[in-house]
């Protein structure tokens, strides 16, 4: 018997373009997987209907005739159907309030819910993700938005010939746009009123070597934390290079006890043993990139009682912009107060007030805070993302979706992914049956 999978269209905002799967793959599964693949119609989608009908797929307005059905984003609650099967990223195991209606909907209707983010291998190594292509886009917006208050505060610089990331209509355009950017201060140099340009990462996985991949693209030194001080005060910069900084767990925290030794393994498994430390190192930097993994069990890295001190010290720091390609809302970066939009995507905080004004304009710091980063290069990450779930599509179509979790044959990577089975959590997410029940309460 022919297995049926739906693709269904996203339409969470007018600039997700995204597919889970590309053509060239959804005839692959046709040809070679026996699969009947139905997509429903889009007008925005970045792969129109007849690339696919090309391909061999069904193009329909309604997946209604669809046991399983693969996006990308979260899908309201009037998609959902009885007793069927959705992959897609939930945004729900950090208890996000404002998808916990979803998640409630899918146990009602006896709905399995497998979440793209939790798809590991055995070592715990994300399978299916977009981070690569966030940190691409979010440093490209990060430099546009860096040349954009330059600009507003009368420094003349090469960055302001930057475009968003939405706006070029490739990732090699956009490259190749900045690398005309590093031509400039190679050739002509940087303005050194404020020192050299530093720009810090926060964390060193996917997102951050997205980031740094658009970085390099201009003429780069890297150094590393300990020696961002050196650099100032001896003057030995150069008006023709970016420095680079990243840092790790180990330059911005410190074990809260004076006798206890960093250890990584540590900090990650008892976090509140630990502090912030990271905070030293802001008024050093002009950008700062967010990358990093956060959950609320972690210290913050900039706090807004911090930001406060600085701009009450200086009536106008180092600190340009930064940019939070990790997007969570008052969480590793407290000021970023809420996340944008690509129609809308930066704000500056003031830290002296406490609030927010969008644009480039006005006292404190510049915050990019796109929260669908990978949706403003939608063709390159469709690419990317297809590739990394076409292995997996076999094993959750022919799947048993009317049986018990245990006999359900899902592979082992998508059953640690399966956080709602047949309208009940999973073991590993019993836990989240908790947030229903604060949800009530509230």
């Amino acid at each position: 018997m022919t297995k049926r999978i739906g693709l269904r269209r996203e339409d969470k905002n007018p600039w997700e373009r995204r597919v889970p799967l590309i053509p060239t793959h959804v005839r692959e599964l046709i040809l070679h997987e026996s699969l009947e693949v139905l997509v429903q119609t889009s007008r925005i989608r970045i792969f129109p209907d007849t690339d696919y009908e090309r391909e061999g797929a069904q193009v329909v307005e309604t997946l209604e005739s669809c046991p399983i059905i693969f996006a990308v984003k979260e899908i309201p609650l009037d998609f959902f159907e009885k007793e069927k099967a959705y992959v897609f990223f939930s945004h729900t195991i950090k208890e996000q309030p404002s998808n916990m209606p979803m998640l409630q909907k899918i146990l009602d209707l006896k709905c399995t819910l497998i979440d793209y983010e939790r798809i590991v291998d055995e070592n715990g190594m994300r399978l299916v993700f977009f981070g690569t292509q966030a940190g691409q886009a979010g440093m490209i917006d990060t430099l546009w938005a860096y040349g954009q208050r330059l600009s507003h505060l009368g420094i003349k610089n090469p960055f302001s010939s930057i475009k968003q990331a939405i706006k070029y209509p490739s990732l090699i355009a956009a490259k190749e746009a900045i690398s005309l950017v590093g031509w400039a201060i190679d050739n002509k140099g940087l303005d050194l009123s404020e020192g050299p340009l530093i720009c810090g990462f926060t964390g060193y996985g996917r997102v951050s070597l997205g980031a740094q991949e658009i970085l390099d693209l201009l003429p780069f030194e890297e150094i590393t934390p300990d020696k961002i001080e050196e650099l100032l005060k001896s003057k030995s910069y150069s008006s023709s290079t970016v420095y680079k900084v990243i840092f790790k767990e180990d330059h911005m925290v410190e074990p809260i006890s004076s006798d206890s030794p960093f250890e990584l393994q540590d900090y990650y498994n008892n976090p509140q043993k630990y502090r912030s430390v990271f905070e030293k190192y802001l008024p050093y930097l002009s950008i700062l990139v967010n990358c990093i993994y956060w959950t609320p069990q972690y210290p913050r890295f900039v706090t807004k009682s911090f930001l406060k001190q600085l701009w009450t010290k200086e009536d106008s720091p180092k600190l340009k912009v930064i940019g939070d390609i990790s997007c969570d809302v008052e969480g590793s970066v407290e000021c970023t107060v809420r996340a944008t939009s690509p129609d809308n995507p930066i704000f500056v905080y003031d830290p002296i007030r406490g609030d927010v004004k969008d644009g480039y304009n006005g006292r404190g710091v510049v915050v990019m805070a796109v929260d669908n980063l990978p949706a403003e290069i939608s063709l390159e990450s469709s690419v990317f993302f297809s590739q990394s779930l076409m292995p997996l599509v076999k094993g959750i179509a022919e799947a048993n979706f009317s049986g018990d979790f245990e006999g359900s044959r899902l592979p082992d990577s998508i059953k640690k992914a399966t956080i709602v089975f047949r309208g009940k959590f999973t073991p590993d997410y019993e836990y989240m049956r908790d947030f229903l029940i604060k949800r009530k309460e509230s």
